[in-house]
């Protein structure tokens, strides 16, 4: 058992890692890429960069659109993905994984914070599965690994804080341990390939939604003769 989980901790943590980045940096290549194939064929060249940079900021922090619509499950939402972010980054336990894996470190929250964090984060995961479960205006939008995700996440929380504030057995620890880093690694491997990898895109989206309304040059003789409209008055 010792040595599965050094095999977890070890070479099977920086694979997947490995295979996060890699698969999060190829869709970044190829958003940008995107951005600057729709901006070279745009016809208008002028970009709302005040817009579309305002417009981001509200997507990252989305005070606004909390109050107005839906705002306990909103809010629920927020606080859910600030301990998915906080926690395993910032957790002594993690940090010194990845330092080992990594070569360097950076500053931990205390115990307390970090457990009420886990805590928070497998509250508000439960409470989002279970608003997506019950309520038919959402369960209507819903697919299956919208259900699947707040389960998944979830579960690393709960085996960690099991292990880090539970008395249990050396086997019950070893195997909850496994899990903990299993079910993370998981995680690591499906973020590429599944809708959690707009994390990497919401910074760009507003960008991508301003150059896709830009039709490419001469576009407009184009429909027209395709319509045959050509010289129509309007």
């Amino acid at each position: 058992m010792q040595a599965l989980l050094d095999f977890a901790r070890g070479p099977l943590f920086r694979l997947t890692f490995a295979l996060m980045v890699l698969g999060l940096m190829r869709i970044l290549i190829l958003d940008i890429w995107g951005i600057i194939e729709a901006y070279r064929k745009a016809g208008d060249k002028e970009i709302p960069w005040k817009s579309a940079i305002i417009k981001t900021i509200g997507w990252l922090i989305p005070v606004k659109r909390v109050a107005k619509r839906q705002p306990f499950y909103s809010l629920f939402a927020i606080l859910f993905h600030i301990g998915l972010i906080l926690v395993p980054i910032l957790l002594y336990a993690h940090v010194q994984l990845w330092k080992g894996s990594l070569g360097f470190g950076w500053i931990t929250l205390p115990k307390s914070w970090a457990d009420l964090l886990t805590l928070t984060t497998i509250v508000f995961g439960l409470a989002i599965f279970l608003g997506r479960l019950i309520s038919r205006n959402t369960r209507f939008l819903s697919r299956a690994q919208d259900y699947f995700w707040p389960v998944i996440l979830i579960i690393p929380f709960i085996t960690g804080y099991v292990c880090v504030n539970m008395n249990i057995s050396p086997l019950t620890y070893q195997i909850f341990m496994l899990v903990h880093i299993f079910s993370g690694e998981l995680i690591f491997v499906l973020i590429p390939f599944t809708k959690i990898a707009h994390c990497i895109l919401v910074p760009f989206s507003q960008l991508i939604i301003a150059l896709a309304w830009k039709f490419p040059a001469r576009v407009d003789d184009d429909i027209c003769t395709t319509l045959n409209k050509k010289g129509a008055p309007v």
